[in-house]
């Protein structure tokens, strides 16, 4: 990473700064409390698919909270990434190896992992069909399957290209992020005209976009190359962020950096040999752009398993991505109560990031263990959702936010509107930490 100065305009201290981030909640040191009840005695069957930070937090406090039972997780991924780190490799501020682990170096002791995928739910037999026809039943069962990046939405588009021809995606893995960052590296040497998209689904990290934007735009700076090039922000959407005020105050800096925005143009093909997208315009018709870098955002949906079985929303803003009907609260099942949602999958207003699962597991386990008790699940969740936007190597918003797109800042320190050398610190120095140990179970 290069050396960084602190922006002046910025009025609190760097000591201010500093003594805040060795106060701050998510340090990664800081454990959670032990709860005064005992532990509930079970002989429980919990499956839980997916081994993403969802289901493996979920799965280390429940071996906290329960005595007995038996928890199986499902996921044949055995590399764990952490996929808020993806952004960085991208543009150039992590080497790739910072968002690689082992997943079995975080999987509690004593639970069965089957190196397989969930091809098929069937809640109303409770059981769950892998892709090589294993039939495993449950009592109780945590969806935390992540989303499906729905690439094949995209005429031509092919994630094995990111990387050549300007072709970029932050999304897919670590590779593609790696790649993307090569390619941002070439394009930033000569400048010319990159184009940025926006889907119209809901999005896992929907700050990733916005962060990718604010990057390039910095690197085509800091190489002298600004001034021979333009870039072009296209959403298929009427914003560039779901939060009025925070999509204000980035249509105002962009305004201001010399980023041309576009409204209501959904992509739908790509030529990567000839360098050409194609958008679907709103009121008919499609428009052809030229591009010597894109940055692709697919639409993502719930994987297959959830989206073509009982589990997945029927009616509803949710049910076109199939996404998991549960309760926005408890994050119950709003029709089979022994299955819970943690994570991406869920079918609820916001909350595709890591923050929600730091806020929502706890809860999530919490929840199950009230109803294997036999008692009713009495924690609500409001929709925590964090996002380190940053705007320029050196400087980041820390915007937090309910249900509601109410802005919710835990760090009094920090204004969620200003960008700061303190949330950027937040970003790069403390949330992986922080992440790990909410996949400990620890926060």
């Amino acid at each position: 990473m290069t050396n960084v100065q602190i922006d002046p305009a910025v009025d609190t201290t760097r000591r201010q700064w500093l003594q805040a981030l060795a106060a701050a909640p998510l340090v990664a040191s800081a454990t959670a409390p032990k709860s005064a009840k005992a532990a509930i005695k079970t002989s429980a069957r919990i499956v839980i698919a997916g081994s993403g930070l969802g289901g493996i937090a979920v799965a280390n406090r429940l071996t906290q909270l329960l005595d007995g039972g038996k928890i199986t997780i499902i996921d044949r991924k055995e590399e764990h990434n952490y996929q808020p780190g993806y952004t960085l490799v991208a543009s150039g501020v992590w080497p790739v190896s910072k968002v690689r682990d082992r997943n079995a170096d975080f999987l509690p002791a004593g639970i069965e992992w089957v190196k397989d995928m969930v091809a098929h739910f069937d809640p109303v037999a409770n059981t769950v069909v892998t892709a090589s026809g294993q039939r495993i039943p449950y009592d109780f069962l945590v969806v935390a399957t992540g989303v499906h990046l729905d690439y094949a939405q995209i005429t031509g588009m092919d994630v094995s290209a990111i990387g050549r021809e300007g072709l970029t995606s932050v999304y897919p893995s670590p590779e593609a992020a790696q790649a993307t960052w090569a390619a941002m590296q070439t394009f930033t040497a000569r400048g010319g005209n990159a184009v940025m998209t926006l889907p119209a689904t809901p999005l896992k990290c929907a700050g990733a976009p916005l962060k990718m934007t604010f990057m390039l735009r910095d690197r085509l700076a800091k190489a002298g190359t600004l001034g021979a090039s333009k870039i072009h922000f296209e959403s298929a959407l009427g914003n560039v962020f779901g939060v009025k005020v925070v999509n204000d105050n980035v249509l105002q800096r962009w305004q201001g950096l010399g980023i041309d925005v576009d409204f209501s143009r959904k992509l739908t093909a790509i030529d990567i040999g000839a360098r050409r997208a194609t958008f679907a315009l709103s009121e008919g018709g499609t428009k052809e752009m030229s591009y010597d870098f894109i940055h692709v955002v697919p639409p993502t949906r719930a994987p297959d398993a959830v989206k073509n079985s009982e589990l997945a929303w029927k009616e509803g803003p949710f049910a076109t991505g199939g996404w998991l009907e549960v309760d926005k609260s408890t994050l119950q099942h709003r029709r089979f109560p022994n299955v819970f949602g943690i994570g991406d999958i869920n079918g609820t207003p916001r909350g595709k990031t890591a923050a929600t699962v730091k806020k929502s597991a706890p809860l999530v386990a919490h929840n199950l263990v009230e109803v294997i008790a036999g008692r009713q699940a009495n924690e609500s969740f409001d929709g925590y959702t964090s996002c380190p936007l940053i705007t320029r190597e050196g400087s980041a918003m820390l915007i937090e936010f309910d249900y509601e797109g109410r802005l919710t800042p835990t760090l009094p320190v920090i204004d969620p509107l200003q960008d700061s050398f303190f949330a950027w610190l937040m970003k790069v120095r403390m949330l992986k930490p922080a992440y790990m140990s909410v996949l400990k179970g620890r926060v």
